[in-house]
């Protein structure tokens, strides 16, 4: 048995602390963690901590370890400059590529995220890639495919409904209108593609000539050709595809020489984007501090060729408020520079295409630039107008659709809504964005007005309040009205019925009310069609239109007289004389029209019944006009988009009626319905089971 003078105890210290004698002299302070040292060491060999295994955020790509891979890291830096024969520098064509994994469906196990993209989404997106003007000739686009010059698009969705994603690529080259035939660099990229993949692909794609650079929209499946997943490692996706089809177009117009390169940067000097004169910049101040273009300084061989290019670009990020010269050729480049400059790109891509979309439609010398409204947030206000071009928006590899409108406040706004808002909404239809409420309804405070010093609504003491103001019959649809919205606020938890006569209301209802409408209405804005008829059409129509709601509203006074609303005073004028030859309206004569009070129902009925008797006499039933009173009931077998409005078709078996439409109604599609009309002229609806057999 050992002595005590064998025995010992271990006291371990901490991880960090190796002795005051043992610090080492460094300039820098050191880390007081072990985990610290361990990040400083990491640094010093050109590492980063942030992107180890398991840590940080991850690279956003799909799959860093899929097929392409080693290919990916053999293309790395081999397409760069190189001497020619006679010393001269060259370097391969430049391409821009952008890349998205789309998912179609989730992980198995895994729940539907927002982050899986509806199939009506990715039908939209493909019917926007073959939009009208994207050819040179300004014709709708054409789906092509590695063997067929008309491929059909939809085919290619459907056979790859149950895929779990979907790549979609841009590859646009630096001189892609010097290419002789931009379908053929494409089949040729997608076959280089099959042999770095080591599988055949699936895949259609879209010539678009709509922009400076002509550029090719790629869908492709995400399965390999024995049907299993396919996974693109992220490095041949950010970079293997793009020297890919630089070695194809370089293969065509042949390698570009100095020369070349600096007469395309000598455009880039004043460009109001981001350029490669700012990336040369920026990567200079990385590596000294400052951007130092001193003919004396050491510096890379494509800045030394360039540095009076270099120079000019500075002066004029300078004018720009984006660079400061410290002395004569050191420049600091501001850290906003690159954000700013991008924007501004990105607004001048914009505006650009709002200027053709008003050339298009022949108004663009009646547009100042001055009132084109770029919204890169959630307008906050409402905004009504013509539609004048419909687009993808964004990097168009997404689900986001660019909508520029033509608005009756004299200005020309442009935003970005979510492709399914926007899917029934075409080019000269005449919608309004409303942006989210800021404000509380008018019915809660109406509410809270008729509400007791106790806290208790009364909906008959509320009509008899509102008896001597609107009479019987408004009087009862006015509080019914009051009452819905109690409802709504009840199944939310607000306000308490205590019986039908009696509701608890709290003090706040119009801050609560309105903090539950924005929870509901969502994030971005909502789109409604006010009328699929443009403005032209309108004139003539035999109907209620948007052009006749807009000539009796509140609003017509302070309609500006330039721009879209200067348009629809004009309409206004040749409208009226429409009306009274039709015999709706009287000519006064003098410009002069009388118009009976009861013009929008006349012009309405009028409408509802032609379309109904042709709907029915199409249907082989006898048609059958709806009053107040009268009941609906049937069955709901489809939908009328009138320029009065969305109507319900109704088919009771042996007769056929036309009723208001209602959202509720969406999903009722061959089931019995059963409603009466309202004085407002809405339908009470009761929705029941569909009656046909089954079992």
């Amino acid at each position: 048995m050992a002595n005590d003078d064998d025995r010992f105890r271990i006291r371990p210290g901490k991880v960090r602390d190796r002795g005051a004698s043992r610090l080492p002299r460094v300039v820098r302070q050191r880390p007081k963690t072990f985990i610290g040292e361990v990040h400083q060491a990491i640094r010093r060999a050109g590492g980063n901590p942030n992107r180890l295994a398991g840590t940080g955020k991850g690279s956003g790509r799909f799959n860093a370890r899929g097929r392409g891979a080693q290919v990916a890291a053999g293309l790395k830096g081999q397409n760069g400059w190189s001497r020619d024969g006679r010393g001269g520098r060259t370097r391969s064509r430049r391409v821009a590529g952008k890349a998205r994994v789309v998912k179609l469906h989730p992980q198995r196990g895994a729940t539907r995220g927002r982050q899986v993209v509806s199939r009506k989404a990715v039908d939209a997106h493909l019917r926007y890639l073959e939009r009208d003007g994207v050819t040179r000739d300004g014709e709708k686009g054409q789906v092509y495919s590695a063997d067929k010059d008309i491929a059909d698009g939809p085919a290619f969705l459907d056979r790859g409904r149950e895929d779990r994603h979907q790549f979609r690529f841009i590859v646009s080259a630096e001189e892609g209108v010097e290419l002789s035939d931009l379908r053929q660099t494409t089949r040729d990229l997608m076959t280089q593609m099959e042999a770095d993949l080591g599988t055949k692909l699936d895949w259609i794609a879209v010539d678009h000539h709509n922009t400076g650079h002509p550029h090719t929209h790629i869908l492709m499946r995400g399965v390999t050709d024995d049907g299993k997943m396919l996974n693109i490692a992220g490095d041949y996706i950010a970079h293997g595809i793009r020297e890919r089809a630089s070695e194809i177009v370089t293969l065509e117009l042949g390698r570009q020489t100095e020369q070349e390169v600096s007469q395309q940067l000598e455009r880039e000097v004043d460009a109001e984007r981001f350029t490669r004169l700012d990336r040369m910049l920026i990567a200079s101040q990385e590596r000294n501090e400052f951007s130092d273009l001193r003919p004396d300084k050491e510096m890379v061989e494509t800045a030394r060729q360039n540095r009076a290019l270099l120079i000019d670009r500075a002066r004029k990020l300078e004018r720009m408020g984006l660079a400061t010269e410290h002395t004569p050729g050191v420049w600091t480049i501001s850290a906003r520079a690159e954000p700013i400059l991008r924007e501004l790109g990105t607004r001048g891509d914009i505006i650009k295409t709002m200027h053709q979309a008003l050339e298009r439609e022949g108004v663009a010398q009646y547009r100042a630039a001055s009132s084109y409204n770029v919204h890169h947030a959630i307008p906050t206000e409402r905004i009504v107008g013509r539609v004048v071009a419909k687009g993808l928006g964004g990097d168009e590899l997404g689900d986001r659709i660019g909508l520029t409108i033509d608005g009756v406040d004299g200005r020309v706004h442009h935003l970005e809504v979510p492709a399914n808002s926007a899917e029934d909404i075409g080019r000269g239809s005449i919608v309004a964005v409303e942006p989210p409420p800021s404000t509380p309804r008018a019915a809660d405070r109406n509410i809270l007005a008729a509400t007791d010093a106790n806290g208790i609504y009364s909906p008959a003491a509320h009509r008899e309040k509102a008896l001597a103001r609107l009479g019987a019959d408004d009087a009862d649809a006015y509080v019914r009205s009051h009452v819905r919205r109690l409802e709504a606020l009840r199944r939310a938890g607000i306000v308490e019925r205590i019986h039908s006569e009696h509701w608890t209301i709290p003090a706040d209802l119009p801050e609560r009310g309105l903090a539950y409408d924005r929870q509901r209405f969502g994030n971005g804005p909502r789109i409604a069609e006010l009328s699929h008829l443009p403005l032209d059409r309108q004139v003539r129509h035999e109907g209620a239109t948007w052009l006749d709601r807009a000539m009796l509203g509140s609003g017509r006074e302070t309609m500006p007289h330039s721009g879209f609303g200067g348009d629809v005073r004009k309409a206004w004028e040749a409208r009226k004389q429409t009306l009274a030859d039709m015999g709706y309206a009287r000519d006064l004569g003098g410009g002069q029209f009388r118009a009976p009070n009861d013009l929008i129902a006349q012009l309405e009925s009028a409408e509802v019944n032609r379309s109904g008797k042709k709907f029915a006499a199409e249907r082989g039933l006898d048609w059958q006009p709806t009053g107040t009173g009268d009941r609906v009931s049937g069955k709901l077998v489809g939908q009328a988009q009138l320029s009065s409005g969305r109507f319900a078709m109704i088919d009771n078996g042996l007769g056929f009626q036309l009723v208001p439409w209602n959202d509720t109604l969406a999903k009722r599609l061959g089931q019995q319905v059963d409603g009466i009309p309202m004085p407002g002229g809405g339908i009470d609806w009761t929705l029941g089971r569909s009656r046909g057999l089954g079992l």
